[in-house]
């Protein structure tokens, strides 16, 4: 072989070690696992009063009469950082739900505490803190949530919780990207999904999915 020849072939060799170095595969992707049968509570808590399973949906609410208080259905699981997907449906006047997560139950109590992907009225797309600071800590403006929310039809959430950073997407669009920065807050929790007290209304959940991720370190303050 000519000595020219040997030199290109060496150096495209080593060009290729370095890159591989660099540049390692890939890990094996982490599992989407659903949390909902479809056809059972299995995994779930909640007052089941205010709560049924229809056509392949976890329903919270009633048309006939109004709803006497908040009501969560919870998973008896909790989980840190992930990736979590939820199709949902609203109907009713008024109607108000969410979505809940790093979430927990208050004691003998029908509350939750924790962050909430909130949904309905003006609320579409919003990150509430439920019982704890009781205020929105983020929300898509005006013309974001024309774009993003589908009132009277299946939506989907897509939840991201990665140390101190709070996703929201709705129906593709993102519309929070939050920085949680009081270090006190828990980074671990339940999921729930909400029916607001109030008028006569339901909300429809299905097709939840979660994919958890590798927990990240607390990031400094700011970071």
């Amino acid at each position: 072989m000519p000595h020219r020849t040997i030199l290109r072939a060496m150096f495209v060799i080593t060009i290729a070690a370095l890159f591989a170095v660099a540049c390692p595969a890939a890990g094996p992707a982490a599992e989407r696992i659903s949390l909902f049968d479809g056809k059972s509570f299995a995994g779930w808590e909640g007052n089941l009063k205010m709560f049924r399973i229809e056509d392949g949906a976890i329903v919270g609410g009633q048309l006939k009469e109004k709803i006497p208080n908040n009501e969560f259905l919870c998973t008896k699981k909790e989980y840190g950082d992930f990736e979590l997907r939820v199709k949902f449906k609203v109907i009713g006047e008024g109607v108000n739900a969410g979505v809940q997560f790093r979430t927990k139950r208050i004691p003998d109590h029908h509350e939750v505490i924790g962050y909430q992907a909130d949904i309905g009225q003006k609320y579409w797309g919003a990150l509430y803190d439920e019982s704890r600071r009781k205020k929105m800590l983020a929300q898509p403006t005006p013309e974001v949530l024309a774009k993003a929310a589908k009132p009277n039809d299946w939506n989907e959430y897509v939840i991201r919780a990665e140390g101190n950073r709070l996703q929201l997407w709705l129906n593709g669009v993102q519309t929070v990207d939050y920085t949680e920065l009081d270090p006190g807050i828990e980074r671990r929790g339940v999921i729930a999904v909400q029916i607001h007290g109030g008028p006569p209304s339901e909300a429809w959940y299905k097709d939840i999915e979660i994919e958890e991720l590798a927990p990240r370190s607390r990031e400094p303050i700011g970071k």
